[in-house]
Parts: structure tokens; C-alpha cells; sequence
């Protein structure tokens, strides 16, 4: 039987279905190898040599796949059908000739298929070839530049930035335009304007509104109404008007459908109606491939098969009608830079089924299904057929003209299927459905209002638009959009926030070093043309190892370069290029970087030691200003925590404040003396706004940890605190003890509220979870008060014999002495052999005053 091998288990299922038992299906479990993470994997002065390294992991796939070849000496590559796939079947290929399971005489093809179909597996299994190398050298030239980057630019930012993890080829430049359009937003100055919008109501009583566009006989620009005043002026003059129809103009119009789906825009889509993250919507696309409900999923095309498009005109005709089905197939080709056409789109491999008719269980695989579904058949339908119109509503003088614009759906043709999702909320006026309105009638006034207005920022992309804009400047591929965008969040350069992202300090000051030092490596013409430069690879017309050496050239002398600067050189670099953005001008032409605390340092841009950064004071340490990284805040300036602390108040005499501490900030009762150099300190729960604490729940948060009392069972003390991972009970001698049971409470009000009945309910679940691991051990034998010290005296069970247990002391009982024979009195004695000696302070003696020396 011939061994197939595709990537994952579940692709090997439905391809074994339908091959049956004349085959073995075996999966490689994606990449078999790749470059060790070490110095060297890359040989720059050797021709590029790769070396490779089979994975741990795939080291017993590799194995099921050799022991079958004993078997059967022939084997079919049948890994994805692009870039990837090709460098699996040639790793495999490679991988197996090295461990001589592939011999000579070994008939090894290549097959791809574009969907998991039987129709498509029997194609291919029909039209088997070679691995296809020029493909396989694009994807070796790709990962070669990846390694020679990532692991010769990493080092260097290390070094230079503290706190910085590393840079990419692709991902920095990814970066890059999240900070350059967080730059933007933060230069921006809104921009006020007015407008005037009306009711009307037609003669028969039927209201529709309209916008103010003529003012005075002059066309209305966007910022000719400035401010207030001059909006109430305009208000004015509509109401003292009478106002009728001037003119109806009904022009038809039409909408077609959008393209069928590739690899970018499904996710963009996703994204957008689903607030899909790019690696879920590609997680959930190749469960849907690898079961044989789409095609492909990682492809630049949007082209279909002549057959595909012929079933989805059969399922328009038969779900919708034949007037859905245009006369002609509709045909679409990509507008993207260096799109590669190699592929399909992404569709449905059976047109006729929905996601209802497939019962897909999955939530996200049955919302990116119906969408391909919809999207699918909706590009092959008859487009819609709508009526704009427009209403010229006026004043006899001239000097008011307001206008209402609407539309009406006459044939809904694809929209009654599917319409594209929009990036951001946009008002369309044309949405909008208007009464039957006729030219000369009166238009009735209801209400006529000014609206104020300011000019918006751009808005910060979420993962569709970023996506989208990659796609648009040639940056990387279809099939690294989604690794790419989770790489710079996972690396923490990037955060998510109400799916918008946003640009960490790291992230700023990654940028700042490789836009100043390294600023062709983050340009978006050379990262597009090294990506045509690949593709020119792929499609045989260039030589890799020529890209790599003309690339490997210039970097090198730029990384040599760097060798000799010095972190504060680096710094000082970074405040002169973020100077506008850190420090504007003040409004009294002062020095913006002159510290407000002292009036003595300059202010200048620190990093810590987490990799975050903030702005600081060059007089510390007797000047202890520090503000947050980014542009001052009036603000926040004034609720800031000042370098000597925010005084709160005062309680039972004295003072408690907030101060920032290397840590986080925190609360302190009094201050530090040569009496009192360690007072009582505790640090604000991150749920908690420092900058708003108030002295009462100060206060709280010094008394813990509160102590709730001996718990019922065994007397020992439970406690309730809040810890490094939040809110917790613990049920121990002393909160210092390492041992004892900890448990998690919900929320942090919960501190000072939670009961004991409540604590031993939670302490006890906590210790159910963990089989009893951590239980308060029960005592053999109960002895009871110690007659001297106070506090049970119990024998013990432990793991090496029974012991006398008293507080913090243990005490063997001696070999031979059953537990239940140890009276009180012997309990006290062994007690007092094991517990330690108290040490008494002896006074020093006074030193021996030295004999004078005789005068000679």
C-alpha cells in the first residue's frame, strides 16, 4: 500500500475515507524541521547552508512514517497545496533520504489538492509530480532571511533597549504602521464645525429630515459654520422662512456583489461581523478545509473553477429564483500587490449545502462557514437595482437651501443574501427611505437644530484594517497575516482593546531604535520589493541565494555599525526623535523638558527593566519626578502620585500616603524614621485607580491581613489578604507560614466581608480539588491545653512516625511508645527537649584599658 502523507489527523481521516484501504494515510504533524534557535543555523560564508534539525515532537511521526515505508515502497507527498506545503514534502523527502527510508528505487510523488473532495483526492492522486523547487527555495530564501534578521537584529536590541525581546523582518514593519498611526492620533487637534438639520413634514403629514447645504445664496462648505453663534444664526434663518420643494430628482443606481473570499479579505470580514482575531478565523478555516466543507484556505486568488461557479448558479436558481442568476457568470480578478493566482478562492466545495444542512457543532467554524456560504453565492448573483433620490427643499428668496437625500431597493438582487461589513461606522444619508414628495408642495418645519461637531482622528486599526493594509503595501503573505499580528501582541509591543490595537511602550521604542538605525529594514518599499523578489523565486525567474547575498550585504555592515554605541547615546537618540511627541512646546514658550519638581534636571525618556518605559528627571536621585511615557497630561498631572507621595490624610495621628513604588504603587502608614524604618506598607490591588484612592479604603487596605478567627476544626487561624495573584483565604499558623491552605476569593471586596462559614466552605472545595493535598492533618490523640504555654498539645500521625505537635514545635515520640500511650506530661517534656532554647544576651565586657608606656 502506498504511504500518503498529509500535515494534520484529521486531513488524514477525510483523505483515508476516500482513498480507502489501498492506501495508508499518516500525518506529519506539520513541519518536521527547522533551523535550531542557535548561532550558525545559517551560514552566511558558506553559500547560505541550512542546517536542519528534525523536532523532538516529530521524531516518532517521522518514525511511523519510515516503519511504513518497510512495507511499501512507495510514497505520495500530499502536504498543503502552497509555499508551506511544498517545503513539508521537501523536508520530508529530505528528512527520510537522510534516514535511508527512501531509497533508490523508492517512487516518491507530489499531489495537491485545493479541497478534500473525492472528486479533487482522485484528481490529484492522477496528476502526481516532482516537489516543485523553485517554490521550495522561495520558501528556503523567506526563512533564511527570517533567521538572519530575527537572530542577528534580536541580540542587538538587547543589548541597546533594555526590556526590547526581539525584531522581525516582517513583524517590525507590521509595527510600525500601528505606531505611526498612534502617532497621528496623538498629534491630531479636533477641529469644531456646526450644521443645522430640520424635520420637515410633507403636506400629508409624513416627516423626513434635511441638512441646511445654502446659506445666504453660498454653497455650505463642512467649516463655514464655526462655531455656536454662527449655527444659531443659520437656525434662524430657516425658521423665519417658509420652505417648499424646489425639486425631486430620482436617478437609478446599482449595487454589485463583492469578490468571493481570499485569505486576507475572509479575515477582515471575520473581523469585522464576528470580532474574529486573525488566528481564530484561519484556526477555524482549516478545521472547515481539513473536513472537506471549503477549499483551501491560505490564497491570494479570488478566481473560481468554471464548475464551481456553474453549481453555485444552480443553487442561486434553485434556493432564490431564476431572476438571481445573471446572464453571464460574473468573473473576478485581484487588485492586491503581487497577488499570486496559483490558487482558488475560498468557497464551499458543495454549493447546495448551508451550514444548517452540514450541523456543524463548532460555534466559530458554523459563523465562518455560513459566511463563506453567503459570500460565495452572492458573488455569482444578479446585482441590485436601487433608486437615489434627492429632495432641493428652499426658501422663495434664495437665501436657505437644505437638501434630503434617501433610496429606495427595487430589486435586492444580492443583498438578499449577503452585504460586506464596513470597517467603521459610517452614516450613509442614501439609507435613508423618503416619502412621496412632490416639486412646489410645502415642507412643514417640526424642528429645525443645530449640531455640533468635531473633526475625528483616524482610527486605530483593528486586525481587519491592519490586515487589509498590509495587503494593500505588499507586506507579507496570505499565509502569515495571521502569525505576524499575533507575534507583536503575544510579544507584548502590541495590546488588544475592544479590538482595536494599540501600541505598548516597547513597541514605541523598538521602532524609534529601528527607524534611526535600521530605518531600510522598516521601510515599506523594501520589505514589498523584497517580497517581490520572492515571487520572482517562486516562479523560477530568480536565483535565491543571489536575494539572500545582495540582502546579507548591506545588513551586516548595518548590524557592524552598531556594535559600538552606548546605551545612553541610544537613549538620548530615541528622546530627539520622540521629542515632539514626549515633550510639545508649552504655551509660555518655556523649555518643555525643564523637570516641574526641581526646576533643575531635564526631563528625558527612561526604559525599566520590564521593557516599559517612563519619563524621569536627570537630578535623580535627589529629584524623584517621574511621569508615564507619552505626551504630559494636564490632567493626570494634577491627580499624579508626586515623588514624596500623595498625602491622603491622617488616621489614629498619622500619615498615610500613596507612592510609586519599583513594584506598582502602594499605601503607607507614617513615615520612614531612624525609629520606624520599615512602617506598614501594602500594595494597591491593580482593579484599584491609584490616582483615585481615597483615606477610608487606605485605611482598609493597611488593616489586612484581616483575621478572621480559628477555624472550627483545628483551631489553627484563618486569614483573608490580598496577594500577588488577587484576594485569597489562608488557613495557617501566621500568614508568613508556607504551608497551609490557600483559597481564591472572588473579588477583593470580599477581603473584608467574607464570613467564616464562607472561608471553611471555600478552604475546604480547595482542598477537595486537590485529593486532599494540603488538609489540615486530624490528630491522633488529643492531649489538650499545654499546663505551662497555653495551645493544644496533639500526637500526630506524620510520614516518618507519630510526633508531639504544639504550635510551630514537632516532637518525635520515641520508638517503641504507641501514640495513644503519650500522656501529657511526656508530650510537655519532649515538647521541651525539641523546642529551642531561648538566648540570653550577655553584657560585653568593658574593654581592658591599655597600660601607658614607659618613657624611655
Amino acid at each position: 500500500m502506498p504511504v500518503v502523507v498529509v500535515e494534520s489527523p484529521a486531513k488524514a481521516k477525510t483523505i483515508n475515507k476516500y482513498l480507502g484501504d489501498d492506501y495508508t494515510v499518516l500525518a506529519s504533524y506539520g513541519h518536521v524541521r527547522d533551523l535550531p534557535p542557535k548561532d550558525g543555523s545559517v551560514d552566511p560564508d558558506n553559500e547560505f547552508e541550512m542546517l536542519w534539525e528534525v523536532a523532538s515532537d516529530s521524531k516518532k511521526h517521522m518514525k511511523a512514517i519510515a516503519d511504513a515505508l518497510k512495507d511499501d515502497n512507495a510514497l505520495i507527498l500530499a502536504t498543503d497545496p502552497d509555499r508551506e506545503g511544498e517545503a513539508i514534502s521537501w523536508h520530508l523527502q529530505e528528512a527520510l533520504t537522510k534516514r535511508k527510508s527512501i531509497k533508490k528505487d523508492t517512487d516518491v510523488k507530489r499531489v495537491t489538492f485545493n479541497a478534500i473532495t473525492k472528486t479533487a483526492v482522485t484528481e490529484a492522486m492522477q496528476n502526481a509530480r516532482q516537489v516543485d523547487m523553485p517554490l521550495v527555495e522561495a520558501y528556503l530564501a523567506r526563512r533564511a532571511l527570517d533567521y538572519l534578521v530575527g537572530f542577528n537584529l534580536s541580540p542587538v536590541l538587547w543589548r541597546k533597549l533594555p526590556g526590547a525581546k526581539s525584531a522581525g523582518r516582517v513583524q517590525s514593519v507590521c509595527l510600525r504602521l500601528i505606531t505611526e498611526r498612534e502617532m497621528e492620533i496623538e498629534a491630531f487637534r479636533a477641529r469644531e464645525y456646526w450644521s443645522v438639520k430640520a424635520i420637515l413634514a410633507s403636506p400629508r403629514g409624513q416627516e423626513y429630515e434635511a441638512r441646511l447645504v445654502n446659506l445666504a445664496g453660498k454653497k455650505l462648505e463642512k467649516y463655514d459654520l464655526e462655531n455656536q453663534t454662527q449655527a444659531e444664526m443659520a437656525q434662524q434663518a430657516i425658521t423665519s422662512r417658509d420652505l417648499k420643494i424646489q425639486s425631486v430628482e430620482a436617478k437609478p443606481a446599482s449595487r454589485n456583489p463583492s469578490a468571493p473570499f481570499m485569505t486576507s479579505t475572509l479575515q477582515q470580514e471575520a473581523s469585522r461581523k464576528f470580532g474574529m482575531g486573525a488566528r481564530q478565523c484561519m484556526s477555524s478555516a482549516q478545521r472547515l478545509y481539513e473536513a472537506g466543507y471549503i477549499t483551501y484556505m491560505r490564497t491570494d486568488g479570488i478566481d473560481m473553477a468554471p464548475e464551481a461557479v456553474q453549481n453555485a448558479r444552480e443553487a442561486i436558481k434553485d434556493r432564490y429564483g431564476a431572476e438571481y442568476v445573471p446572464a453571464q457568470p460574473r468573473m473576478y480578478k485581484n487588485k492586491a500587490k503581487n497577488a499570486q493566482e496559483a490558487h482558488e478562492c475560498i468557497r464551499p466545495t458543495d454549493m447546495a449545502r448551508d451550514a444548517v444542512s452540514l450541523k456543524i457543532t463548532d460555534d466559530d467554524q458554523r459563523k465562518l462557514y455560513d459566511l463563506i456560504w453567503k459570500r460565495t453565492l452572492a458573488c455569482q448573483m444578479e446585482g441590485a437595482r436601487l433608486e437615489r433620490t434627492t429632495v432641493e427643499i428652499g426658501s422663495d428668496d434664495g437665501q436657505v437651501v437644505l437638501r434630503s437625500t434617501g433610496q429606495v431597493v427595487l430589486f435586492d438582487g444580492f443583498l438578499r443574501v449577503y452585504e460586506e461589513g464596513r470597517d467603521d461606522d459610517v452614516v450613509d444619508d442614501d439609507d435613508k427611505r423618503l416619502p412621496q414628495l412632490s416639486e412646489g408642495e410645502s415642507a412643514d418645519k417640526r424642528t429645525v437644530t443645530p449640531e455640533q461637531h468635531f473633526t475625528q482622528p483616524p482610527p486605530r486599526y483593528t486586525e481587519a484594517t491592519l490586515v487589509k493594509r498590509m495587503e494593500e503595501l505588499g507586506i507579507g503573505r496570505p499565509s502569515t497575516y495571521a502569525s505576524i499580528v499575533t507575534t507583536i501582541q503575544d510579544r507584548e509591543y502590541v495590546r488588544k482593546d475592544r479590538n482595536r490595537l494599540i501600541p505598548e511602550d516597547k513597541g514605541r521604542l523598538v521602532i524609534a531604535f529601528l527607524e534611526n538605525y535600521f530605518r531600510k529594514y522598516v521601510g515599506y518599499n523594501f520589505t514589498a520589493g523584497l517580497e517581490e523578489e520572492l515571487d520572482d523565486v517562486s516562479a523560477g525567474d530568480r536565483n535565491y541565494k543571489d536575494v539572500l547575498g545582495r540582502f546579507w550585504q548591506d545588513f551586516s555592515a548595518a548590524i557592524a555599525e552598531t556594535s559600538e554605541l552606548r546605551i545612553t547615546d541610544v537613549l538620548e537618540k530615541i528622546n530627539e526623535v520622540l521629542e515632539p511627541h514626549l515633550f510639545p512646546p508649552l504655551e509660555d514658550g518655556g523649555d518643555p523638558r525643564l523637570c516641574p519638581n526641581c526646576g533643575l534636571g531635564r526631563l528625558s525618556m527612561r526604559t525599566a527593566r520590564s521593557g516599559g518605559a517612563f519619563i524621569g528627571c536627570s537630578n535623580y536621585p535627589e529629584c524623584r519626578y517621574t511621569r508615564p511615557f507619552g505626551p504630559p497630561d494636564p490632567e493626570a498631572e494634577a491627580s499624579a502620585i508626586p515623588p514624596e507621595g500623595k498625602l491622603l490624610g491622617e488616621d489614629h495621628g498619622d500619615e498615610i500616603r500613596i507612592f510609586k513604588g519599583r513594584f506598582g504603587p502602594y499605601v503607607q502608614r507614617g513615615a520612614i524614621t531612624e525609629e520606624n524604618k520599615k512602617p506598614p506598607r501594602q500594595s494597591i490591588p491593580k482593579d484599584w485607580t491609584p490616582e483615585e484612592l481615597e483615606l477610608d479604603r487606605a485605611v482598609m487596605l493597611l488593616s489586612l491581613p484581616r483575621e478572621l478567627g480559628p477555624h472550627p476544626e483545628d483551631g489553627i487561624m484563618v486569614w483573608a489578604n490580598i496577594g500577588r495573584y488577587g484576594p485569597y483565604l489562608k488557613h495557617a499558623e501566621s500568614t508568613s507560614d508556607r504551608g497551609g491552605t490557600n483559597a481564591n476569593l472572588e473579588s477583593i471586596d470580599e477581603v473584608w466581608t467574607v464570613g467564616m462559614n464562607r472561608a471553611v466552605q471555600l478552604l475546604a472545595e480547595k482542598v477537595a480539588s486537590r485529593g486532599g493535598r494540603g488538609a489540615a492533618a486530624k490528630p491522633l490523640h488529643e492531649l489538650g491545653e499545654h499546663p505551662d504555654e497555653g495551645g493544644p498539645v496533639n500526637v500526630m500521625k506524620g510520614k516518618y512516625g507519630p510526633y508531639v505537635k504544639w504550635g510551630k514545635v514537632n516532637a518525635t515520640i520515641p520508638k517503641g511508645t504507641e501514640p495513644e500511650n503519650v500522656t501529657m506530661d511526656m508530650a510537655v517534656q519532649l515538647i521541651s527537649e525539641k523546642a529551642p532554647k531561648k538566648k540570653t544576651t550577655r553584657k560585653k565586657a568593658a574593654p581592658k584599658k591599655k597600660a601607658a608606656k614607659k618613657s624611655a
